[in-house]
């Protein structure tokens, strides 16, 4: 597999010059996304030509809006996994700032892809806009391919189900609890990374310790109970577990938290990197009576996560 090589900046190395390059949030990389790499990967063999990405962080629309807080479907660290499945040899990750956004769509093209980058093919969705105020689109860029001597790709968007596939319409899935068609059109387990936090304890006073993650920007999916398979930093093996997405209303909390309970583990993870893949929704957040009611839900829903492969 290549090793990537990552930018913070445009000033990039000569031999990653003259370019395959892929512009946008690639949020998630669903399967419109891999459609899009799939075909890079089709023209990196045949012009033998490296493979570049460029994205964004923050994402933009969470910049512009900052009471947005919860959006993203993958954090940064994960994309540049998923990219680096798809034979990538740079990633150039710009950070979004108030300087950024203001740059002209015409100087973007020609300053950055032209001037520093010397693109040779680029590759976009039929929705993506750049520059100051939006301004740049596909158009923009395709009447100005020849003058900057660079070609544009952008294939038309992946249909499944008589939708087309977008980042906002696997948020909307996930927050509506079809965990199942978000996955799908994923094509893998949605999946979340996080730090494990002390918590109240709650867990394990009433006979289930769970760890506690902060969702930190990530997209809150239907507060639940879902199945889930957890896997630490050290170690590549998934375990089994449960976990609750939610407010838990019983105990009268108000910060939205993930707990996850691994089955047949013993071990302290304070601190430590969890990576939760998400299986299953198995039932909606509800507030019970008390612990004992509250605990017989707990094994029932048990019961059920744990015949889930």
């Amino acid at each position: 597999m290549v090793k990537i090589k990552l930018y913070k900046n445009f000033n990039i190395l000569s031999r990653h010059k003259n370019s395959i390059l892929l512009i946008g949030n690639f949020d998630g990389l669903h399967l419109g996304h891999q459609k899009l790499f799939k075909l890079a990967q089709k023209y990196k063999k045949k012009n033998k030509l490296k493979i570049g990405v460029i994205t964004f962080d923050p994402i933009p629309k969470m910049f512009f809006k900052k009471n947005i807080k919860h959006y993203r479907i993958s954090n940064l660290n994960q994309k540049i996994k998923y990219f680096q499945k798809f034979n990538v040899d740079f990633v150039i990750v710009k950070k979004f700032d108030r300087k950024f956004s203001r740059i002209k769509a015409l100087n973007f093209i020609k300053e950055i892809l032209f001037k520093k980058l010397e693109s040779n093919y680029i590759f976009v969705s039929n929705n993506f806009r750049f520059g100051n105020k939006r301004q740049g689109d596909v158009g923009l860029l395709k009447s100005l391919q020849k003058k900057y001597y660079f070609k544009i790709i952008n294939p038309k968007p992946l249909r499944k189900d008589n939708k087309i596939i977008s980042s906002t319409l696997i948020r909307n899935l996930l927050s509506t609890g079809e965990l199942r068609k978000a996955n799908n059109f994923l094509k893998r387990n949605w999946t979340i990374e996080g730090i494990v936090e002390k918590g109240r304890r709650v867990g394990k006073r009433i006979g289930f310790p769970t760890c506690n993650i902060d969702l930190t920007d990530y997209i809150v999916a239907k507060p639940g109970v879902y199945a889930v398979k957890v896997y630490t930093q050290k170690s590549k093996k998934k375990l089994k577990g449960i976990a609750n997405l939610g407010y838990r209303p019983t105990f009268n909390q108000k910060k939205i938290l993930l707990e996850v309970n691994i089955f047949n583990f013993s071990g302290n993870l304070y601190n430590k990197k969890l990576t939760v893949e998400f299986v299953k929704f198995i039932r909606k957040e509800r507030k019970f009576k008390g612990i004992d009611q509250l605990r017989k839900q707990i094994n029932l829903d048990l019961k059920v996560a744990k015949k889930i492969r």
